[in-house]
């Protein structure tokens, strides 16, 4: 059990007795249990398989490859209309937990069998991927910004693209380029740190702010 999970759950507002009985459930599977995105991140041999995750309707566990499970149960949903390779298991009350405790535990066995099998989730090519209109046209108005959104890590644009796409209105697709304009610039990707660190890195615990 990590400390850093420990201050997380006392600290909750919302879904503390939940996300705790949950934390139970998965750290009964033997994996590494550590803060990460500012969540508790469950892994198996230094790689993600799950994290749990708190939102204002409901709580989750996230498959970091749930894509490549079968879901025999359909109990699956996706986070975002773009997401490729991860899936959430939804609830919305601690009885959601106990009833299903032993179809969590199933789902997270071939989490770690998959992750055993070596097999990867293939995603599209950033090619593939639509430019937003929007975010077109702010390329081609400032060339610092093309080489430097160039300059990317692959992964980065990719989250960058999907998270200007995702916005329904064109008001909120040019709001949401203005504000990561400059983190492109610095070369940061969506969730990285502020403080120079990838909330990725161990060294950086989430415990401060991150901007988006």
């Amino acid at each position: 059990m990590s400390p850093k999970v420990d201050a997380f759950i006392v600290k909750l507002d919302k879904w503390q007795a939940e996300l705790s009985l949950l934390r139970s459930v998965i750290l009964d599977m033997g994996l590494e249990e550590d803060l990460k995105w500012g969540s508790p991140c469950y892994s198996l041999e230094k790689s993600n398989l799950v994290i749990l995750q708190g939102f204002k309707e409901y709580f989750a566990i996230l498959f970091f490859k749930g894509v490549l499970l079968k879901d025999s149960a359909k109990v699956f949903s996706k986070p975002g209309e773009n997401t490729q390779s991860s899936r959430q298991i939804r609830f919305t009350h601690l009885d959601d937990i106990i009833s299903q405790e032993a179809l969590i535990k199933a789902y997270v066995k071939e989490a770690i069998e998959v992750e055993k099998s070596g097999a990867k989730v293939t995603l599209k090519k950033i090619e593939e991927y639509a430019v937003p209109e929007e975010f077109q046209r702010a390329l081609e108005e400032d060339e610092a910004l093309k080489t430097a959104f160039a300059r990317l890590t692959p992964g980065r644009q990719r989250i960058y693209l999907t998270h200007f796409a995702e916005a329904k209105q064109e008001a909120t697709r040019i709001a949401r380029i203005e504000k990561n304009k400059n983190r492109i610039l610095i070369g940061k990707g969506l969730g990285d740190c502020i403080c120079g660190l990838s909330q990725k890195m161990p060294t950086c615990d989430g415990s401060h702010k991150h901007a988006r």
